[in-house]
């Protein structure tokens, strides 16, 4: 009997999870991906475009025309309201679409009301969390080039994808430098992470000997255990903690262009589905991937809840990775599979973290397998070819969407090109 699958979010998890579905179902079942906007967009490009290396249009493709050659069906109106009960969505022009399982894969709330004066939309601060605000950042970032001055690079408190916020710095370092301008542009990173390097993993390696060295080798100063109180047009309110969380120092950071990572939330949608989610809006899963009210929910990606790896002065979250990503969007379809034979759903995936920092012209690769402590593989290096691999990487992904192959491109690339064996 044929079934209809329907999948919230058109980026790396839903539009992975709707080409390995195609793949391994046939087309007997339908696919339906709905996305907000009708472009997808691959978001680890994005501090490129905030740079001008990379034009929007180079980084994005359009969803509908690349999820069709696989007959899977598109729509960019978004979901607007969950009815779980009664197994369907209501999208943004008022269409209710039924389904025997539903993917949520909708990345996060960017929760920039947190902390006043914050954001792009009304506020103070960049952003590169999604490809407009790239655009926006690019355009904000050549503005200042024409009259340099301080700049302000980080994660708010509650942010739990901090690799883009040490590639930003360092790469506005490159291009400065490259400009001939880094001498006009004083530079601090400020963190919720207690110490350069934490990640949100507790740190992997020396990952925290490894960051201090690349921040002090590019004269950026830093600031851990930091909560932003305020922001507003050239001043950044930072207050400075110590490990017992108490205030110990205030700072007024002059700023002539700031990029400030948020804390993420739940998507207003899939929050508002009781028992669905936790408090904050993510979805709460078992280790199949499966809502544990809904056994027809799965989830994948930012979306997910996930608990911090350790407790720390100031709040950070654990971080989402590509890698865990794929993994989740595997687990999630070999169970579906599973069920539509009539075979139990036992698969379980792995939350492993792999993670490619840019640098601009170097770069830095971490590996935590797995996530939380203790670990079989804890590794970071740097070098030029991970800036390479990146690269490579980006171009390779984008074809993957291109053409809609399934294939785990971090299983079967990412971790050879690091001597990783790969995962059974």
């Amino acid at each position: 009997m044929a079934s209809s699958i329907v999948i919230i979010g058109a980026g790396l998890g839903g539009m992975s999870a709707a080409y390995e579905l195609r793949e391994v179902l046939g087309k007997a079942h339908r696919v339906t991906v709905v996305g907000e906007g009708d472009r997808f967009s691959f978001t680890p490009s994005n501090p490129w475009v905030a740079v001008g290396w990379r034009q929007p249009e180079a980084v994005t493709l359009p969803a509908g025309e690349c999820l069709a050659k696989k007959g899977i069906d598109f729509r960019s109106d978004g979901v607007v309201r969950i009815d779980a009960g009664a197994n369907r969505v209501q999208t943004g022009e008022g269409s209710w679409l039924d389904y025997d399982y539903l993917l949520v894969c909708t990345g996060p709330k960017l929760a920039f009301d947190e902390v006043p004066g914050s954001g792009p939309d009304g506020g103070f601060t960049q952003s590169v969390c999604t490809t407009p605000h790239a655009r926006r950042a690019w355009e904000a970032y050549e503005a200042f080039l024409q009259a340099p001055g301080p700049i302000v690079v980080g994660a708010m408190a509650g942010a739990s994808c901090f690799g883009p916020a040490y590639e930003f710095a360092m790469i506005l370092d490159a291009d400065l430098r490259k400009r001939k301008l880094r001498d006009k542009v004083p530079m601090t990173f400020v963190t919720s992470e207690p110490y350069i390097g934490h990640m949100g993993l507790g740190g992997v390696g020396d990952s925290k000997g490894l960051m201090e060295s690349e921040l002090r080798q590019r004269h950026i100063k830093w600031i851990t255990n930091a909560k932003v109180a305020s922001i507003a047009a050239g001043e950044m309110r930072v207050i400075e903690h110590d490990d017992e969380a108490s205030p110990r120092r205030e700072h007024a950071l002059p700023f002539s262009y700031a990029m400030m990572l948020p804390a993420f939330r739940g998507v207003d949608a899939v929050a508002a589905v009781e028992g669905l989610c936790n408090p904050r809006g993510f979805v709460l899963v078992d280790s199949h991937q499966r809502s544990v009210k809904y056994p027809n929910i799965f989830a994948a990606g930012v979306c997910v809840a996930i608990p911090p790896v350790e407790a720390t002065p100031i709040p950070t979250g654990a971080p989402k990775t590509g890698f865990m990503i794929e993994s989740m969007v595997t687990t999630i379809v070999r169970n579906i599979e599973a069920e539509l034979a009539g075979k139990p759903a036992t698969f379980e995936g792995t939350w492993n973290a792999v993670c490619l920092a840019d640098m601009g012209d170097t770069g830095a690769a971490f590996v935590a397998l797995p996530q939380i402590p203790p670990r079989n593989v804890t590794w970071a290096k740097t070098g030029k070819w991970v800036h390479l691999a990146k690269i490579a990487f980006e171009k390779y992904f984008l074809y993957k969407m291109r053409h809609g192959t399934s294939e785990p491109v971090y299983e079967k690339h990412v971790l050879k090109a690091l001597g990783i064996e790969r995962l059974k």
